[in-house]
């Protein structure tokens, strides 16, 4: 409990630091700059986006699973490891791709589709898993009663999909809420952009603060909805089950369509991106670059700000994730819910919020790794929290109560029974921050030490000045670091049993 509570406190440190700006000009004028008609703007154009990437997201990412895991889809593994690809490419990566492929496609179309493109994964890598780790028993015995395949799946397999769908979905809200790099290169209006413009800009610590608490109220009622959508039902089960994977259902005259969905989903997510990064790097001035000695400084500072930011992360998750799978209300919700607020909020807030605490409070911090690691646990516990919540509904409750009647206790308990079962999980989620750390740009911008380069804010530079072949080896080395990852992830996949 003490330290899932002071987990909670650091994320909620920034907030205590940016959000009294909002009333530092008395509640009125907080009021009127809140019902400007350019506030109801950004909320619609927010709500739609949402609305339209968040159920799309959902809706690929279980079809996709779906068919990879219990048809007999043709060519399954090489379908499961291009599906989780589009996670070895950055959003604002695929962005760039598709604004040089597309220059027309901008606006809430374009930002649509790449963000559904760019967020599929996250929703289709906790399915497939449980899917795959699923007893197929329940789902035959309702077969045997009379049910029909549909009806069987809806009873039996579909409720115990709901951690994972609930885990993904929320996942897709709070990074859309978040999101810059796309939305920017895509010329659409959100909170996030206008934060951005505020303070990069104009400057305005009010008028940041006031849009950035519209985000957390956001990001409130997103944790509401996944919370309700997530139910209680127990996923566990004692003893191993059958053992063996469900037997997987004949497409008949549904594999051609099933196969054309897939491959429609893979080019538009890692084709188009890949081939566009790939015809900018032969491009004059493009293939150069690999070779400059600065890329590999840059490569080998991104890599150890991921390992670190991944470790903590995940560290930070553990003890409310624990706490959350042992008692399912009261202070262990609110405590994991809080931790999940700040990553709503850009990191450019995040970063300014932790600048100002480190400057008034702890001078020796500025400008060190240390706090731009704080900053990343901070925007990134989401990720390691969702998978390791996952792991631990798995993990029978009643095998720590079993150790602790021999004689373990607390630690213990956690490090020679809970641990081992959940190893898959703790492993996807170190891997899920650190592919979020080793593409983070406004936060990494204003906290690294001086000097500090990452692929990520070398990229973003090149190509917010136009130069496409000067970014495409930054991007091309963000693809290629980030594909053993992925790799990992469709490993974890085929272990999750």
């Amino acid at each position: 409990m003490a330290a899932a509570t002071l987990v909670a406190a650091l994320t909620v440190l920034p907030l205590l630091v940016a959000l009294p700006g909002a009333l530092s000009e008395g509640p009125a004028r907080a009021v009127e700059y809140l019902f400007r008609p350019r506030i109801g703007n950004l909320l619609a154009n927010t709500g739609m986006l949402m609305a339209v990437t968040v159920p799309a997201s959902v809706v690929l990412g279980t079809a996709a699973a779906w068919l990879v895991e219990r048809t007999a889809l043709p060519g399954a593994a090489w379908w499961r490891t291009l599906l989780l690809a589009p996670l070895a490419v950055p959003s604002f990566v695929s962005a760039y791709a598709w604004v040089t492929v597309a220059p027309g496609l901008t606006g809430f179309a374009g930002a649509a589709l790449v963000t559904t493109l760019a967020y599929y994964p996250f929703v289709f890598l906790p399915v497939a898993a449980l899917l795959r780790a699923l007893d197929p028993g329940d789902e035959e015995a309702a077969r045997s009663l009379g049910l029909s395949p549909a009806a069987a799946v809806a009873r039996t397999v579909l409720p115990r999909l709901r951690p994972a769908l609930s885990g993904g979905a929320l996942l897709v809200a709070l990074h859309l809420l978040a999101e810059y790099g796309v939305l920017e290169m895509m010329r659409f209006q959100t909170f996030t952009t206008a934060i951005m413009q505020q303070y990069a800009v104009g400057f305005s610590d009010t008028s940041g603060s006031l849009l950035a608490s519209v985000l957390v109220g956001l990001c409130l009622l997103a944790l509401l909805l996944e919370l309700i959508a997530r139910g209680r039902r127990r996923v566990a089960r004692l003893g191993p089950g059958t053992q063996r994977q469900a037997m997987p259902h004949a497409l008949g005259a549904w594999t051609v369509p099933g196969l054309l969905f897939l491959g429609a989903l893979v080019a538009g997510a890692l084709v188009v991106p890949v081939a566009s990064v790939a015809r900018w790097l032969a491009a004059p001035g493009g293939w150069a670059g690999v070779f400059d000695g600065d890329l590999l400084a840059t490569v080998l500072g991104t890599v150890t700000l991921a390992v670190l930011g991944a470790v903590a992360a995940t560290a930070a998750a553990l003890p409310g994730a624990w706490l959350l799978n042992r008692h399912h209300s009261g202070l262990p919700l609110v405590l994991e819910r809080v931790t999940f607020v700040a990553s709503s909020l850009p990191g450019i807030v995040i970063g300014l919020a932790l600048v100002t605490l480190a400057v008034g409070w702890a001078r020796p911090l500025y400008q060190t790794v240390g706090l731009t690691v704080l900053a990343y646990a901070i925007l990134f516990i989401p990720r390691a929290m969702v998978s390791l919540r996952a792991g631990l509904a798995a993990a029978p409750p009643e095998l720590s109560e079993v150790a602790r009647s021999l004689g373990a206790r607390g630690s213990g308990t956690l490090v020679r029974v809970v641990l081992p079962l959940m190893a898959p999980s703790v492993l996807t989620g170190l891997v899920l921050v650190a592919l979020a750390v080793g593409t983070e740009l406004t936060a990494t911008l204003l906290l690294a030490p001086t000097g500090t380069e990452t692929l990520a804010l070398s990229f973003w530079r090149e190509a917010s000045q136009l130069d496409y072949a000067a970014a495409a080896p930054y991007a091309a080395a963000m693809i290629a670091l980030s594909a053993p990852l992925t790799l990992l992830l469709r490993r974890q996949i085929l272990e999750e049993k």
